[in-house]
């Protein structure tokens, strides 16, 4: 009987340290994928943040990463035009990946996120390796090749945030005067500096500035950019005092439901706030909406809301009014997923002094940021 206790009890402590081994061990996770003929990409994913230098030799790109733990590789299996092989050593005190290319003429530059912790390596080849692709590629083109580039693949990506309202067209009131467009301003410019220290993406407001912007000049302002998502970003209004909470929406021709009907009309034409809708009234956006830049994003712009309105709900401990579509007129034109967010309601006036909060206004951006860093994650 002894004896079979003692083995009970070693099979416990085997068990247990082979559960507190794993969770000790840390890892690596590398990926290589050519992302167009002239770009290949590796993605380093991490149990713990990456502590890393780069340097270039030759042919080799070495990623010394540091480590207070050991760290276990990952490697999945791949194929590439430029990269040739993906090797793993330990050099003082360093982990060191090292990036084999088919030759020394080409460069690279880098993006992280945070959490959870990724570092993107863009590898781009140059002088006749680059010749050779372009050429391939305007080749493709002539003889009709339908091959498609990864929005991943531009060289460095866009996003447009969009502060809703300006100038004259000040949006919703609140009770204690706040308007909708100077809260839409202070969190644009809040999420812009969020974006710009963690990821390596250019980010555009289409205005900085209490200056009026069309509605057709904010999606123009997107396409001239490339971008590669754009996020409106407005406070929500409505006739019931009592109505809270946050709600992300992508485009459709049809509303969820008549309230969010009723918000689009608002938003597309904001100098009626506060007035009545007159059901008869029409829109050219009926005429234009099945013939819109935004038609080939629809399952996109669906995804990137769901993500947002996710992190909306967990920070911001509003009301979850959910995800809607609605025929919002500054979505119809753009070429690239594209969401509307109404973060709160301004006329709420419990809602409103939330807005008028400057650690309100941080939580939104640090939601909107997350929404977008996990929609970055899937379409890499």
């Amino acid at each position: 009987m002894t004896k079979k206790l003692s083995w009970i009890a070693l099979s416990i402590i085997l068990v247990f340290s082979a559960i507190l081994f794993s969770q000790s061990q840390r890892y690596l996770k590398v990926s290589v994928a050519d992302s167009s003929r002239s770009l290949t990409r590796v993605l380093i994913e991490s149990s713990s943040p990456i502590i890393k230098t780069f340097e270039k030799d030759g042919d080799k790109l070495h990623v010394k990463i540091r480590s207070f733990s050991s760290l276990v590789l990952q490697k999945k299996a791949f194929t590439s035009r430029f990269v040739r092989s993906v090797a793993w050593s330990q050099d003082r005190g360093f982990y060191v990946l090292t990036v084999k290319s088919l030759h020394g003429n080409f460069t690279y530059d880098t993006y992280a996120i945070e959490d959870p912790p990724q570092l993107f390596i863009n590898i781009r080849p140059q002088g006749e390796f680059e010749r050779e692709s372009t050429g391939q590629a305007e080749q493709s083109s002539s003889t009709g090749g339908n091959e498609s580039v990864s929005p991943m693949a531009r060289e460095k990506m866009t996003i447009i945030i969009d502060p809703g309202h300006g100038g004259m067209e000040s949006g919703a009131k609140g009770k204690f005067g706040t308007l909708e467009k100077d809260i839409t301003l202070d969190i644009a410019k809040k999420l812009k500096t969020i974006v710009e220290k963690n990821l390596a993406f250019n980010v555009v407001l289409t205005r900085d500035k209490d200056v009026e912007v069309a509605l057709d000049s904010r999606a123009a302002i997107a396409n001239n950019n490339r971008a590669f998502l754009f996020i409106s970003i407005h406070a929500n209004s409505s006739f019931r005092k009592k109505a809270h909470g946050s709600e992300t929406f992508f485009l459709s021709l049809n509303a969820t439901d008549e309230e969010a009907r009723r918000l689009a009309y608002l938003e597309n034409n904001s100098e009626v706030f506060g007035g009545d809708i007159n059901p008869e009234e029409t829109d050219d956006i009926q005429m234009i909406l099945w013939d819109m830049a935004q038609a080939a994003y629809l399952k996109q712009s669906s995804e990137l809301a769901e993500y947002i309105q996710q992190e909306l709900n967990s920070l911001l401990g509003t009301r979850n009014r959910g995800v809607k579509q609605a025929p919002f007129k500054v979505l119809t034109g753009v070429a690239c997923p594209a969401v509307l967010v109404e973060v709160a309601f301004i006329s709420n006036p419990e809602e409103e002094r939330k807005l008028l909060s400057v650690q309100f206004q941080n939580n939104v951006a640090q939601a909107l940021y997350r929404g977008l860093i996990r929609f970055i994650r899937k379409f890499s």
